[in-house]
């Protein structure tokens, strides 16, 4: 029952906060599955294949079922947004916990980082994967791969939060915009024009594609729709995309 009127979902609701109605329950779980299966793609197009995406889903459902458990009908905020936050936060903080990138994709990402900075120090310039893979007679899909999960696997740890124990206020904060520094404003303003600047020397193509993911948040799968391409040639180009903006970034220290 994927689709119900405005009554029904209302009358699910109401059965679910009153007397946590099972069917009731079931109902509004099969409804919100989609917004599972949304987190669990985006996530993993930085995982490594290592990863079971069953796992992942796994995880993310949990944090559907939290979600049920804890929404607070009589607050102004929506299920969906509320739902979308206790799921991605449940598959980012379980992915913490189980340390999923191994320790040879983490020592594989230190030789490749080890052979750019040498690389880049001899030519005194920003390298081509097939450079990099050259120097290590690697795959260049290999360089792709190692970097992205490990910037993506920096990014889970730098937001780790060390009150694990309280999952209320550390894995489901959400910073108050409005609380913001007017110099982190400012700050946050030039980093975007900057990386605007880096986008802009992208391709066609490539601009799309994180158009696409990033403002109009569709899967690879939806991108490959929408530009007539494979899910795999689109998550290709996303891989390649992030690695020129991540070493143009670096580049330019932004």
């Amino acid at each position: 029952m994927s689709h119900l009127t405005i009554e029904n979902e209302q009358l699910c609701w109401k059965n679910w906060v009153n007397c946590r109605d099972p069917l009731a329950g079931d109902i509004l779980v099969k409804k919100y599955i989609p917004l599972v299966s949304y987190h669990v793609q985006r996530i993993s197009v930085s995982l490594p294949k290592n990863v079971s995406r069953d796992d992942i889903r796994s995880l993310g459902m949990m944090g559907l079922f939290d979600a049920l458990e804890r929404f607070d009908t009589k607050r102004d905020l929506k299920f969906d947004t509320y739902a979308s936050f206790r799921i991605r936060g449940a598959i980012l903080d379980g992915l913490r916990k189980e340390d999923w990138l191994p320790r040879s994709a983490r020592d594989k990402a230190k030789k490749i980082e080890s052979a750019i900075e040498k690389l880049e120090q001899q030519y005194l310039r920003n390298l081509s994967p097939n450079e990099i893979a050259a120097e290590l007679n690697i795959p260049e899909d290999e360089v792709y791969a190692a970097l992205n999960e490990n910037f993506f696997a920096n990014v889970l740890s730098m937001d780790e939060n060390p009150q694990e124990d309280d999952k209320e206020s550390a894995n489901f904060h959400i910073k108050d915009e409005k609380a913001d520094l007017p110099e982190e404003h400012v700050l946050r303003e030039e980093q975007y024009v900057e990386l605007a600047k880096v986008i802009e020397t992208l391709n066609e193509k490539e601009q799309l594609v994180l158009q696409l993911f990033y403002k109009e948040e569709l899967t690879l799968t939806e991108i490959g729709q929408v530009m007539s391409l494979s899910t795999s040639r689109i998550s290709q180009i996303h891989s390649k995309t992030i690695f020129k903006l991540r070493n143009t970034m670096q580049d330019q220290k932004i």
